[in-house]
Formats: C-alpha cells, structure tokens, sequence
C-alpha cells in the first residue's frame, strides 16, 4: 500500500493530485474514494492507497486516510 500528500483536490469534481514521498505525483478521481470511508479531502492531508496502472497512468484506488 502506498502512502502520498493531497497536492490538489476539487471537492465538486472530486479530482486532484497527490504527491508520493518519491515526489511522484498521481492522478485522484471520484473512483478513488468511492467504497471508503473519505468523504473529503485537504491539501496536506496524508494518505494511503492502492496504486493502480490504468491505460499508462498510475492512479489511486481505496483511499484511506493516515491517522498519527
């Protein structure tokens, strides 16, 4: 399971961009949330997600905020 940084989130679309701790960034769409407990997203925010390649592109599936 990978772990990232919300960089970019549009609430409404419910897209964005997270950044990996390699500084690789990776596409977040509403199928990335869908079946979790996320219902929101913030820039900083950290977490953790199964990383997927679709049509050449990673991607995030089964998003799960990271508690400290």
């Amino acid at each position: 399971m990978a772990q990232g940084t919300i960089q970019e989130f549009d609430p409404e679309t419910r897209e964005g961009q997270l950044l990996l701790d390699d500084r690789s960034e990776v596409r977040i769409d509403a199928t990335s949330i869908e079946g979790s407990e996320v219902r929101s997203l913030r820039l900083g925010q950290r977490v953790k997600f199964d990383l997927v390649e679709e049509g050449g592109r990673r991607g995030a599936r089964s998003l799960r905020l990271v508690t400290f």
